[in-house]
């Protein structure tokens, strides 16, 4: 018998929208998880349900998924399993070889280490601080009742509001080479931003699914970053004045 693939996990077309299955996604999700009913509870369903929505949720993996599915189709087989942590990890792998091709062409004066500070760490910082300190009330909000919809809806605008504040912090951050003088600052600041976007994509799968795995996990990694935000504000209080 042929596995169902993640169209029909999630029971839309293939030809959906993305706020099609994330509709979608969200109303499977509520009415298999455990928490939120009981009667229709079915966790190989929702493991299922959540395996789909990581592949189609994200635009980039549906593209690779639709290219696969079509041939899979084409060999008379169907399904697909996407590497989600080796994708991450050619993300990350990606990200640093930037980084180390910046560094080798950056010029070392005092102007590029006052364009620097002016560009990349005040900015970056800034954003950082706002994604970071909100997460705690935004939390303490929702935990009054996680399965109402304006309280989810209020912290789902949050997390949207960390990734648009996220993508223009990692622009930011790569505008502009780093001077050797500020390689510890620029590290922290590097692996800030990595520990940030996995948390905001933690908390995204929360907000749809209701699983606190996910809270405690994106909740974490926020700890982790708040860290290495503060590492590099005291990297940065070093410097020779």
């Amino acid at each position: 018998m042929a596995h169902s693939n993640h169209y029909q996990i999630l029971d839309v077309e293939p030809n959906a929208t993305q706020a099609e299955i994330k509709q979608a996604y969200r109303r499977l999700a509520k009415l298999f998880h455990p928490d939120s009913n009981q009667q229709t509870a079915n966790h190989d369903k929702i493991t299922r349900i959540n395996a789909a929505y990581e592949v189609l949720g994200d635009p980039q993996s549906r593209n690779s998924y639709d290219r696969q599915l079509s041939y899979h189709s084409r060999l008379g087989s169907a399904g697909y399993t996407t590497e989600s942590a080796a994708e991450r990890q050619e993300r990350t792998a990606a990200a640093q070889a930037h980084y180390r091709r910046k560094r080798q062409t950056e010029p070392d004066s005092d102007q590029h280490l006052k364009l620097w500070l002016t560009k990349v760490y005040t900015p970056v910082n800034r954003q950082l601080g706002q994604i970071l300190r909100p997460l705690r009330a935004q939390i303490k909000q929702l935990s009054a009742d996680p399965f109402d919809d304006e309280l989810m809806e209020a912290f789902q605008a949050y997390t949207e509001d960390c990734r648009q504040m996220l993508s223009k912090a990692q622009t930011l951050f790569r505008s502009f080479p780093n001077p050797p003088t500020v390689a510890g600052v620029a590290a922290n600041l590097y692996y800030c931003l990595n520990q940030v976007a996995d948390g905001i994509e933690e908390l995204e799968y929360f907000s749809l699914n209701y699983d606190d795995h996910h809270l405690n996990t994106g909740l974490e990694l926020f700890k982790i970053a708040e860290g290495l935000r503060r590492e590099a504000q005291a990297a940065f209080r070093e410097l020779p004045k």
